[in-house]
């Protein structure tokens, strides 16, 4: 009897391991080359925690799942994820579940804009009215509020609108209500910006530019459109569209396989879908869809990736430059992108300090007013959907964390992806 009983315990436990294990080959992280030797994986503790984080925020209903990859000195050291990309299907999210990553997107387009700046088909010092003629009549407003006509107080520029401004996004352009901005004119940019309306990149660009700046040209930070105005500056500069542009210098030669714009509905089945909460804040479908601007190409957003493809771009920026023998930016331009061209306002109005802000991404310059556990000339930036990307130098370590929940006023702060990053960076 004692026999059977030790035989079956002994059955049930093959069984149990035979099911790790093929969970475990299921999650195995992508082969990601660019190592410089064996890495210290991060603390037993700090991988403890980030799990447990991400559980928590699934279990208790916060959030639908997570994906999460970090690389140290160049490996993958750790691996994970919690959740669902189809909660009613019951469908796990996994290392290769594609998501939307919205404003990540800034980052691979800044890098495809220097790429063109290395070619010479670009200069950041060009007026953007060289590319776009419409800019050359751009005014700034003299208040945010409308006057007794209704129109704005403008006065001209002093000095004309440059590329270098739109990727510093201290252009003056607007059209980001989900700052908090309430004044009439990011209201008027929300109605007549680049996504006010229906059109090609082109179009809603062109659209855009006719209304009034908020600050003049390289004065302020300023979280719009800049980097959708960036997109049809390298389209003019190029000769080809933006997908081409991008597949062409970044998302090809870094094996990104999976990075793309939003693709159809009738392909996006493998997509992890959009949740938010209601007003008792239970997790719910996304009410709105997230699927009909396929119609244009923004520089912004609009991007759909994996963990695994956007860790590549993080390693090649980690490697100013190059992965895999395969180099797609100069060191010299990586430094320039990651070094703070604005020391300051960067995501002030959101309880944020210390950041600044290179060429299309963050970067900490005071980590000690930060509020995460980071380092001084650390970059990183984040997605609307609770999407996040940091690399930090001098920790020499890159992490990657992916969600899919839409804000709303019922849906809390979206902080576990960056505690996450904090919890990596104290595990080392």
């Amino acid at each position: 009897m004692l026999r059977k009983l030790l035989l079956s315990i002994a059955v049930i436990l093959s069984l149990s391991l035979l099911a790790v294990a093929v969970a475990i080959a299921r999650q195995r992280p992508p082969v990601i080359d660019g190592s410089d030797g064996e890495a210290e994986p991060l603390a037993w503790w700090s991988q403890k925690a980030i799990q447990a984080l991400f559980d928590y925020r699934v279990g208790s209903g916060a959030r639908s799942g997570y994906i999460a990859l970090f690389a140290h000195e160049g490996e993958i050291v750790y691996a994970t994820t919690s959740g669902w990309a189809d909660v009613e299907r019951r469908v796990p999210m996994t290392l290769d579940t594609p998501v939307r990553i919205a404003s990540m997107t800034k980052p691979i387009t800044a890098a495809a804009a220097m790429s063109l700046v290395e070619d010479g088909l670009l200069s950041l010092d060009d007026p953007v009215s060289k590319y776009i003629p419409v800019a050359g009549g751009l005014r700034v407003a003299t208040s945010f509020e409308r006057n007794a006509d209704g129109g704005f107080d403008t006065v001209p520029l002093s000095s004309p609108l440059l590329v270098r401004h739109l990727l510093m996004f201290a252009s003056g352009i607007g059209g980001n209500s989900t700052l908090g901005d309430d004044s009439d004119l990011e209201a008027l940019w929300q109605e007549q910006g680049a996504h006010g309306g229906p059109g090609s990149l082109q179009q809603r660009v062109e659209r855009a530019l006719t209304l009034p700046l908020f600050e003049p040209p390289g004065t302020a930070w300023r979280y719009g459109e800049s980097a959708d105005v960036v997109a049809r500056v390298m389209e003019v500069a190029s000769g080809q569209p933006m997908p081409e542009i991008l597949q062409q210098r970044i998302l090809g030669p870094l094996g990104m396989t999976h990075t793309e714009y939003l693709p159809p509905p009738e392909r996006q089945g493998d997509l992890a879908l959009v949740y938010t909460q209601d007003e008792k804040g239970h997790l719910v479908r996304a009410p709105k869809r997230i699927d009909e601007e396929t119609d244009w190409t923004p520089g912004g957003g609009g991007l759909v990736s994996t963990a695994g493809d956007y860790l590549r771009f993080g390693l090649m920026m980690r490697n100013r430059g190059s992965l895999d023998g395969v180099r797609v930016l100069e060191p010299e331009t990586v430094a320039e992108m990651t070094r703070p061209h604005v020391e300051s306002g960067v995501l002030v109005d959101q309880g944020l300090e210390g950041l600044g802000w290179g060429l299309g991404m963050s970067v900490v310059v005071d980590s000690a007013k930060s509020i995460t556990i980071d380092h001084d000339g650390d970059f990183w930036w984040a997605g609307y959907f609770g999407t996040y990307w940091a690399v930090s130098p001098e920790a020499d370590l890159v992490g990657v964390v992916l969600s899919q929940n839409e804000p709303g006023p019922y849906s809390g702060l979206a902080f576990a992806p960056g505690a996450a990053m904090s919890l990596a960076l104290a595990g080392l």
